[in-house]
């Protein structure tokens, strides 16, 4: 088989401690763990039986799909799906044993039971039961009341607190565990933890604290081989729409990644790598299959085809990476492309 051009290396163990990490910060609240959209792109297979290990025993996905892949993995947990209707599927929710998430009027009259979660939205304005209609409820037993901060991210931004407020409010009229805190909720401290936290970003390494140190351990490492290194010979431009220009002398190196691999488009210019310890910028525009590095300041003959760069891990984290792209880490991680050899370690298991 052929060396693949990308490799993607998925720390399991540091998936776990950050649950675990999560776990101490939010206590007593529990914590359970979003894993929608195949464990924002890192692999469901393998991230749950994870944090199953580690001890964590309440999921929630997006859609029935991934409820009933999830359910195949781990047969005596509680899975909880955010976003699927329930008129119409009912015998689905039953068969796979999961958790309706009620967002409306239709939804709670097509599951009356007490095995399902409610949505009350508070202020995302995107899926939940409107306020007026939730205080207007008749008293009712739920798995668990929750709802979804819009600005956890933005400590001091007013609709945290509205938030917080509004749902304390309504939660307490209905004879239920409570959830609010997503990861960067975890973060705004004990008034906002209620009984659960449902962490999912800051699992996966992601920042929680924007502007801030991040308090998660680092779980992947993308790496891509270099193709082609070449010097200018005269001054040149790089890339579609000429739209960098290089001096004689400079020093190039073609890398096995592209837009096609999740490596963003919008990441030219502005991102960069990491070649044999040292961060070289990218140079013009990100293409399908490859991108170009400056690797002048790089010793002369130091990099050569068949060299690694690392895009994302030492000294290059995905959220930079994403705010050279104009946009967060969730999109970085979960459009990581399947042409990536990838590999996990730790969690009880190891290799492909």
């Amino acid at each position: 088989m052929p060396a693949p051009p990308g490799r993607l290396a998925i720390d399991l163990d540091a998936i776990a401690g950050n649950w675990l990490k999560l776990c101490g910060l939010a206590a007593p609240a529990a914590v359970a763990g979003v894993v929608k959209a195949d464990a924002y792109g890192l692999g469901m297979d393998r991230v749950t039986p994870a944090l199953r290990r580690a001890g964590c025993s309440l999921f929630f996905v997006a859609g029935l799909e991934e409820g009933a892949s999830l359910r195949a993995l781990l047969p005596d947990v509680e899975i909880a799906v955010l976003s699927a209707p329930v008129e119409g599927f009912q015998a689905a929710y039953r068969d796979y044993r999961l958790l309706p998430v009620l967002n409306h009027a239709g939804d709670l009259a097509a599951w009356p039971g007490e095995d399902a979660v409610l949505h009350i939205d508070t202020g995302m304005t995107r899926l939940g039961l409107d306020p007026a209609d939730a205080a207007a409820l008749e008293q009712r037993r739920f798995r668990l009341v929750m709802s979804h901060l819009a600005c956890a991210d933005e400590p001091d931004h007013p609709l945290n607190e509205a938030q917080r407020r509004l749902f304390t409010e309504l939660a307490a009229r209905f004879d239920a565990p409570a959830s609010l805190a997503n990861s960067s909720g975890v973060f705004l401290g004990p008034g906002y933890r209620f009984d659960l936290a449902r962490p999912g970003m800051a699992l996966y390494g992601l920042n929680p604290t924007p502007g801030e140190a991040n308090p998660m351990q680092p779980v992947i490492r993308l790496e891509a081989r270099v193709l082609q290194v070449r010097e200018a010979g005269r001054p040149l431009t790089v890339g579609y729409g000429a739209t960098a220009e290089v001096r004689a002398g400079r020093r190039l190196a073609t890398v096995a990644a592209g837009y096609a691999d999740g490596y963003l488009r919008a990441a030219s210019p502005g991102a960069g790598a990491m070649l044999h310890g040292r961060e070289v910028p990218l140079i013009g525009r990100v293409s399908m299959d490859s991108i170009v590095l400056d690797v002048t300041g790089l010793p002369p003959g130091s990099v050569n085809p068949g060299d690694w760069a690392v895009l994302i891990g030492e000294g290059v984290d995905a959220d930079a990476l994403a705010e050279a792209a104009g946009t967060i880490g969730y999109e970085i991680l979960t459009s990581l492309g399947a042409r990536y050899a990838r590999s996990y370690t730790g969690g009880g298991g190891s290799g492909a």
